[in-house]
């Protein structure tokens, strides 16, 4: 019989090391989490923001800036934490040759006595290139 509440305290003890574990990971912010994610979400979004038809009649790169903005606002959306706080702005948005900068401030939750937060902000900047096969 007390091998069995033995039993029972591990389940209990690794359910609240697990419980702990996720507590502390959504209080505590990842700046190089937030970096990547801003990073795949930033390439991924110029990509589907390349103006086809403008290529197809002048033969030069171009991105659509405000299908850019709407692409990269649902991607990130769809990625991030819900109970985070984040303030997307968007520096320097050239169409032709496509280049982006983007800034997100997430707002970090801990508190330290106080009911003050703070700004963690991330800046990315990307430039899209188009190699072409030799001899082209």
């Amino acid at each position: 019989m007390s091998s069995s509440y033995w039993g029972y305290w591990l389940i209990v003890m690794g359910v609240a090391i697990v419980g702990l574990i996720t507590v502390a990971n959504g209080i505590t912010t990842t700046t190089t989490q937030d970096y990547l994610s801003i990073k795949e979400i930033t390439d991924a979004s110029m990509l589907e923001a390349v103006d086809y038809a403008y290529y197809r009649d002048y033969n030069e790169v171009r991105i659509n800036k405000e299908k850019f903005m709407e692409v990269f606002i649902r991607r990130f959306a769809q990625t991030m934490q819900l109970q985070d706080e984040y303030e997307i702005n968007f520096y320097g948005i050239y169409e032709a040759p496509p280049k982006v900068s983007v800034e997100i401030v997430s707002t970090s939750g801990i508190s330290t006595g106080t009911s003050d937060s703070y700004d963690i902000p991330t800046r990315y900047s990307a430039i899209l290139q188009v190699h072409s096969p030799e001899g082209e």
